[in-house]
């Protein structure tokens, strides 16, 4: 069963919000499987301190909780965990509240030990907050956290103090991946790709339009939160300018706190990105809401929308919108740092886009020849870790290079070579 708790408010907006909140809660449930079996959108004038929503709705569930003898009954809404015990007295059975769901979710999904252990830590910031009280891990072959409970469980006590012993064991081995992702980053610099990163609401399109890209296979389904851990790839945009793909988890409304802090780890490729590419379902009703949704978690992270570097909105799933609508979008296209309109499954825009990504990477830049001697490998590593090299040529007197540089290290390349080795390039 699913309740959506939602604030009272003249017009009506609000009730049409309150639909879609309660479409995306019971996408969340079949995410993990669940099957509804009844909803309710709940007025909310106050907040009851006690079970949230009030005494009459709280009667009234129980009536429905009766009928249909729920396994669990969801509140798309952040319960504290007084709310949550009085509502699992008060109805007799599981209640799981909208944070406790998504991390369901993401325990069930995570594949690599860091996404495991990040959702694990998550998970115990979250359990903690719950007090000193028991919790149960699903059986084995179902994956997931243990909200939810099941056959064949094995209880397990949890004080404050096995938790704290927990988190800074998992603490201590996510800044270990830490430095093995800086690493990573590190050795990526001597060959200097260039990281673009899909970020975007949950189910916008990202996987669809990472695999449309590069021709990969990352699992890409009608399906909140499809993609966890993520995932890089080369591409090579029209003009030969080589980069770095990457996908990410998928972002929501209030997205729980623990999350966010747990999944900075992996969110750490969009910090180092040089494009941020947020993709939009065009197609949905509240893709605006969700536009704010996005930037808001951006904000968190402590990133800001095209100030410290260049930030394309495409607006995917053109594809589901109606010809005219689609064919007014497409035309838009040409329309300097404007959004890219794109469907990623057919195709349609998606040459726009790889030229954006192009311009963005490469339009400030000033384009160097260079020419080194064979025997200098250690100026020909310089160069592939501070430029973009566009073009390479062995030749009889030594490795020519035509390369693309930032106009602030510009100084710091005619330091390093002499006039006569560094020359400004026609194009």
């Amino acid at each position: 069963m699913h309740v959506e708790p939602k604030a009272r408010a003249a017009g009506a907006r609000i009730d049409r919000d309150a639909e879609m909140r309660l479409a995306e809660a019971i996408g969340l449930t079949a995410a993990i499987g669940l099957k509804v079996v009844a909803s309710k959108i709940v007025p909310l004038v106050h907040p009851t301190p006690a079970t949230l929503i009030g005494s009459g709705k709280v009667d009234e569930i129980a009536g429905d909780a009766r009928a249909f003898e729920p396994e669990v009954i969801i509140v798309n809404a952040q319960l504290s965990p007084v709310q949550q015990r009085n509502l699992e007295k008060a109805w007799s059975t599981k209640v799981l509240d909208r944070t406790a769901l998504i991390l369901e979710i993401f325990g069930e999904r995570a594949r690599t030990r860091e996404g495991r252990l990040q959702v694990e830590f998550a998970h115990l910031t979250y359990q903690r907050s719950r007090l000193v009280r028991s919790w149960t891990h699903l059986e084995r072959q179902r994956g997931g956290f243990g909200f939810l409970g099941g056959p064949g469980e094995t209880q397990i006590e949890t004080d404050r103090r096995l938790i704290g012993e927990r988190l800074a064991k998992i603490r201590r081995e996510l800044e270990g991946v830490k430095r093995t992702r800086g690493i990573q980053r590190q050795a990526r610099r001597r060959v200097p790709f260039p990281v673009i990163a899909l970020v975007g609401y949950t189910n916008a399109g990202k996987s669809t339009l990472f695999n449309k890209l590069t021709a990969s296979d990352v699992m890409a389904k009608d399906l909140l939160f499809a993609t966890l851990d993520p995932t890089m790839r080369g591409l090579k945009l029209p003009k030969g300018t080589k980069a770095i793909l990457s996908d990410t988890v998928g972002f929501i409304a209030d997205l729980p706190v623990e999350l966010v802090a747990a999944f900075r780890a992996t969110l750490e490729e969009v910090l180092e990105a040089d494009i941020i590419v947020h993709v939009r379902d065009a197609s949905h009703a509240e893709s605006s809401a969700q536009k704010v949704d996005v930037l808001k978690v951006l904000h968190e992270l402590g990133i800001e929308a095209g100030v410290d570097r260049p930030f394309v909105e495409v607006l995917n799933k053109i594809d589901l919108l109606a010809p005219d609508v689609r064919s007014g979008l497409l035309l838009a296209n040409g329309r300097p740092d404007g959004p890219i309109a794109a469907s990623a499954v057919t195709g349609d825009g998606l040459d726009k886009l790889l030229t954006r990504f192009e311009e963005e990477l490469t339009g400030a830049n000033i384009r160097f020849r260079l020419m080194l001697p064979h025997a200098d490998g250690e100026g020909l590593a310089w160069v592939y870790r501070h430029a973009q090299v566009l073009k390479r040529s062995d030749k009889a007197k030594g490795v020519e290079l035509t390369l693309a540089i930032n106009p602030q290290d510009v100084d710091r390349f005619s330091s390093r070579f002499s006039t006569n080795v560094l020359t400004k390039s026609a194009g």
